[in-house]
């Protein structure tokens, strides 16, 4: 029995373990947990660590369907190839796809104006638009440059994103080791609300934090030794985040009271200053707007290489499998999804975007969960990664309770994205249909 797919892939394979450890680091580190701990700290008081690590655990879930699937069926194309496997049908694997494309070049879209506004504005003062859309621009030519340029530049990156983090976790250590802090709230609950209930709460919100790990579904094809390198890579990226997560959640507790964490916008920044240690206040924006240009880069390279892989399924146009003749990267796709992400920027409601980014990804974990079952029967010719039938089982439990979280506005608003999509289905299912009597009508 053969150790890998000996199906044949017109992608590089030049990831290793430790670049893949760094893309998935990375993804899943991003600005994000600059805000959360004051959201956190409304609904879980002084526990900031509790959620996070509960979070991990459900995160951790989904995590371990996606190493078997990865490792099983080693193509671009993540969860919408797995969906195609399972369920035999086109239109399923297409939205599937859709909602993650979708997902991914809007949250692209709203990293960029995230990078052109508050975070840039610290520095110079610029138009949000324009700087979003110029920004854009470099990540698609450092995406189409090559992966492990890209990769290269992620390395970079993520080691700075950590870096900001390592330095709230140890400006706390020097604040208690000086006999400042206090240590009794990281046990503090929220007033008027049960513990567990409090718990399952912030957990929610803190999942969100954990999304990213998906994306590197849709890079396996350049990946080196997939069956021994992913699940490695997957699950000690994941915890890596969860470790980082927690420490800053204890420090984030031990600095500062709830009520005064809930109520700054740079949450981070304010523990670092009250540490006493010093810090410049300026380090903690350029973190952030490093953190955010990291994400939207990682993003951007999962949105091509999913367009490129749906295309080679042929869920989407051929043309979009183009890659350059020397780089081997898909130019068309790349081109195709950066336009459309400059597109959004010009949208209205970001924050209803980022919920609905949320909501279409629970949607593509919920469909990865069940086909792990589905597919057990399915037998290939190589090793691969095989979780305990639990895990999935668990993780369509955890899928269903967080959607049962989201907000009716949400709802409404992702069952438009998903009709258009239905719509686009059907349409391309008529292009083909009218393709193929022209041509039999010229034999």
């Amino acid at each position: 029995m053969s150790t890998e797919t000996s199906e044949p892939s017109t992608l590089r394979r030049g990831i290793g373990g430790p670049l893949l450890f760094a893309f998935i680091l990375g993804d899943v580190l991003g600005a994000g947990i600059y805000a959360l701990m004051g959201v956190l700290s409304e609904r879980v008081g002084g526990m900031l660590w509790a959620p996070l690590l509960a979070a991990l655990l459900l995160a951790l879930l989904t995590a371990g369907s996606y190493a078997e699937l990865v490792t099983k069926y080693p193509r671009a194309g993540g969860a919408a190839v797995f969906a195609e496997r399972a369920f035999k049908n086109g239109l399923v694997s297409f939205l599937i796809g859709f909602s993650m494309l979708a997902a991914g070049v809007t949250s692209a879209a709203g990293l960029s104006i995230a990078f052109a506004g508050e975070y840039l504005s610290t520095f110079v003062d610029l138009p949000v638009i324009p700087v979003a859309i110029v920004f854009l621009a470099v990540v698609a030519a450092l995406n189409a440059r090559g992966i492990r340029e890209s990769l290269g530049a992620n390395v970079v990156m993520t080691v700075i994103e950590v870096s900001g983090l390592v330095i709230v976790v140890v400006v706390v250590a020097v604040l208690v080791g000086n006999g400042g802090g206090d240590l009794a709230r990281i046990a503090q609950p929220p007033e008027g609300t049960g513990v567990g209930a409090a718990v399952l709460a912030g957990a929610i919100i803190a999942y969100y934090s954990f999304v990213g790990f998906e994306t590197s579904a849709n890079m396996i094809e350049e990946v080196k030794e997939p069956s021994k390198v992913y699940p490695r890579a997957l699950f000690a990226a994941l915890g890596t985040a969860g470790l980082v997560y927690v420490l800053v959640g204890l420090a984030s507790s031990i600095a500062l009271p709830p009520e005064e964490l809930a109520a700054s916008s740079g949450p981070l920044l304010a523990v670092v200053e009250a540490s006493g240690v010093g810090v410049p206040s300026w380090l903690f924006s350029l973190i952030a707007l490093i953190a955010v240009a990291n994400g939207a880069l990682l993003t951007m390279i999962m949105a091509s290489r999913l367009t490129y892989g749906m295309a080679e399924q042929g869920l989407l146009p051929r043309v979009l499998s183009r890659v350059l003749p020397k780089r081997r990267t898909p130019w068309v796709a790349i081109l195709a999804t950066t336009v459309v992400a400059m597109l959004l920027t010009l949208v209205g409601d970001l924050s209803l975007l980022a919920e609905t980014v949320v909501l279409l990804l629970l949607f593509v974990f919920l469909s990865a969960n069940v086909s792990v079952l589905v597919l057990r029967r399915d037998r290939v010719d190589h090793a691969h990664f095989r979780v305990w039938t639990v895990v999935p089982v668990l993780g369509i439990a955890s899928c269903l309770l967080l959607l049962s979280q989201q907000s009716g506005t949400v709802w409404i608003f992702g069952a438009v994205l998903l009709a258009v999509g239905v719509g686009l289905y059907f349409l391309a299912r008529w292009g083909h249909a009218r393709r193929e009597r022209t041509t039999d009508g010229q034999r």
